[in-house]
């Protein structure tokens, strides 16, 4: 590996996580569950941010990719959770391309942000499932970018469904956890 590689690295507790969780997961309820309880986790080991997020296979429930934020962590600002499930799993499913593996759904704690927003059209989803709003990260300091007001249209006009406020006040929660403990802030052009 060079210096310049770029390296996607899992904090090691996760892999436990998952491999200890109930899972297959059944519903939007049980798999929101075990993202929050990610989110959570992320905070409690001070391993990254307040995020965290997972795809499944639609179907059977099976985790194909497990995330949590990662920024400060790696020193990366594409490793939100979303970003690195998405990855996790296209590498499991050996393809850019989720639509072409089967159907699979994305579970995050919290609305997408701009940058994760792009990508959830290009990974090859077919499902979104949502905690707290993004007006929740917003409202502890995190900036989510520009995106359009109708942004749940744009991904249902792309065949991507999408669902909101999932146990929205647990993802919230986390959040608020992370902020009263001091975590860090991480926006552009912030010196944390």
């Amino acid at each position: 590996m060079k210096d310049s590689d770029v390296v996607l690295r899992l904090p090691q507790w996760v892999d436990g996580y998952v491999a200890g969780a109930p899972g297959p997961f059944a519903g939007d309820q049980g798999r929101m569950e075990f993202v929050v309880g990610l989110a959570q986790e992320n905070v409690r080991r001070r391993t990254g941010g307040p995020f965290g997020a997972a795809v499944f296979e639609a179907g059977t429930g099976r985790v194909m990719g497990a995330g949590v934020n990662l920024v400060e962590s790696l020193g990366c600002s594409l490793f939100h959770a979303e970003m690195v499930a998405i990855a996790m799993a296209q590498k499991a499913a050996e393809t850019y391309d989720l639509s072409t593996a089967g159907v699979y759904e994305l579970v995050t704690s919290v609305e997408p942000c701009a940058m994760c927003l792009g990508a959830i059209g290009w990974s090859g989803v077919k499902r979104v499932v949502c905690g707290a709003p993004g007006t929740a990260a917003e409202a502890i300091g995190f900036d989510e970018g520009h995106k359009p007001t109708d942004w749940v249209a744009g991904l249902q006009r792309r065949g991507i469904e999408v669902v909101q406020d999932v146990l929205a006040e647990q993802a919230v929660d986390v959040l608020r956890q992370y902020a009263a403990a001091g975590g860090l802030i991480y926006n552009p052009g912030s010196q944390g």
